[in-house]
């Protein structure tokens, strides 16, 4: 690592209404360092890096750019100054085509005689896309063509678009699955190859120990600690990042793998092209049932259609409710029948960014009230949302608060929140952890395991092995879209017992 400095921020402050987001804070990351940024939702992390990433300004502090005195005044800005952001969320253009997602605010410059000569912009794309190593992705393609995953592929080669010398990478490699964390990871060693710098945020404290060799702790918008390689661990890091030591099981501590022979949902044969062919699952009631694989397994799909996002080629997914058997082909038939559903993808099929917390804890359970009661008040609303809130420790001013205004984490609680409000029998979970830091991820391993013993029957599907391990009474694994390996909870259950069947 270099001793010269990339980047020096000097009591840098930011606040949201009365809530202080960064206070005071000083940070220096030099050529060569991958700079991990760790703490829970709300500590400042994605502000800061938003600020030098020029999507955010300070309020108070200076921000100096090799040397020199640096106010960014948008992304693009930014990036032209040699700093770029990869954000965990969804952040390319629907409806346009690759190339244009890349070259987002500067497609002038290919501009010839007042023309854009596209055949130029096309190829450009292309290169870059092949440079960061995903050549199978095309300039031309329209971005709707294209998975969750490859759609952040594309937002890492806008970053790529000046070779910047500061990549910001805010929780992305929690979006993604191998192919793309390894295309990560792969940028991340040439940038410090190339004597260049990285700010990695990451709520995987392993990976962060891995990938990095500082990392600063933040709590509440302060700067506790920085750590070198010689005395990071995870202990450590946990009880900086939450003040205290974490008290308790992470994950479950029995292993009996018990649930009731009570059948609570059956998919019989479904099969949905070209992802997956004639699967068989069987839920129990107060049974956490684990889906897990490769990201392109087929499993994430399997989840959209037990919810009935996504209609069977063959086959039918069956809820036993009440001594009936209801078909469950469409979403407003699950959701009037005590079904609840955690979208991988949070921020388009989860929660409405652009709408109020209160607005979205209270909408899927209006129908049902509105049913029992004949009306809604603005009163029950805000008594039923306020009471999720609290119920969730949520971060948020009040009920009226926007959405899009929280951390990813906080978004997340939201989710669970609206669901939990509605008293869901049957949840299906896909990617329930991601983007959640360590603290409120146990606690949302307790609540999940707080549903199953009140009976409910629960779907989680996860890239995490660990996370399967640790939560799940049944394990189904998945590869090319069939069913590879069944295993039963046990506490003699190794990663490499599992890894063999998903690869």
């Amino acid at each position: 690592m270099d001793n010269e400095i990339i980047l020096s921020a000097r009591r840098v402050c930011k606040a949201f209404g009365p809530t202080r987001a960064l206070v005071d804070v000083d940070v220096e990351v030099r050529k060569g360092e991958i700079r991990g940024l760790i703490g829970e939702n709300g500590s400042g992390k994605s502000t800061f890096s938003s600020i030098v990433a020029g999507a955010l300004g300070m309020d108070s502090g200076e921000l100096f750019l090799r040397g020199e005195k640096y106010t960014p005044k948008s992304m693009v800005d930014a990036q032209n100054h040699g700093v770029a952001m990869i954000v965990q969320e969804a952040a390319t253009l629907p409806g346009l085509d690759v190339a244009s997602n890349i070259f987002t605010g500067r497609l002038e410059q290919f501009t010839k005689a007042g023309f854009l000569n596209w055949k130029e912009i096309y190829a450009k794309a292309d290169r870059i896309l092949a440079d960061i190593g995903a050549p199978e992705i095309k300039g031309r393609m329209n971005i709707e063509q294209l998975n969750f995953e490859d759609r952040k592929i594309v937002e890492i080669a806008r970053a790529m678009v000046n070779n910047p010398d500061l990549l910001i990478v805010d929780e992305t490699t929690t979006a993604l699955a191998t192919k793309g964390r390894t295309l990560i990871y792969r940028l991340i060693e040439k940038m410090h190859e190339e004597n260049k710098a990285v700010l990695f945020i990451s709520h995987d404290l392993e990976e962060l120990m891995e990938v990095c060799n500082t990392i600063t702790v933040l709590r509440d918008g302060v700067i506790i600690d920085t750590l070198d390689k010689s005395n990071m661990s995870v202990d450590l890091m946990r009880s900086l990042m939450i003040g205290r030591e974490l008290e308790g099981d992470y994950y479950r501590s029995d292993w009996n793998g018990r649930m009731t022979d009570d059948v609570l949902l059956e998919a019989k044969r479904i099969t949905l092209r070209p992802y997956f062919k004639n699967i068989n699952i069987t839920l129990h009631r107060g049974e956490i049932l684990g889906l897990g694989g490769l990201s392109n397994c087929g499993m994430h799909e399997i989840g959209r259609v037990i919810f009935g996002i996504e209609k069977t080629l063959t086959g039918e997914v069956v809820l036993h409710k009440d001594g009936r058997d209801v078909r469950i082909d469409n979403t407003v038939t699950a959701v009037n029948n005590g079904m609840a559903y955690v979208s991988k993808d949070r921020d388009k099929e989860s929660i409405i960014l652009n709408s109020t917390i209160r607005s979205n804890i209270v909408s899927p359970a209006l129908k049902i009230l509105s049913r029992t009661i004949g009306f809604i008040s603005p009163a029950w609303e805000k008594q039923f949302s306020d009471r999720q809130i609290k119920a969730m420790s949520i971060k948020c001013r009040n009920g009226k608060q926007m959405v899009k205004e929280l951390s990813g984490g906080n978004k997340q609680k939201v989710v669970f929140a609206k669901w939990l409000g509605t008293d869901s029998d049957v949840l299906v979970l896909d990617c329930p952890t991601r983007g959640i830091d360590v603290g409120v991820k146990a606690d949302m391993y307790r609540l999940i395991n707080e549903l199953k013993h009140q009976g409910k029957g629960i779907i989680m599907i996860s890239e995490e092995l660990m996370e399967l391990m640790g939560m799940s009474d049944r394990m189904m694994i998945f590869k090319d879209g069939k069913l590879a390996k069944e295993f039963d909870r046990s506490p003699d259950l190794t990663e490499q017992d599992i890894i063999e069947y998903i690869i």
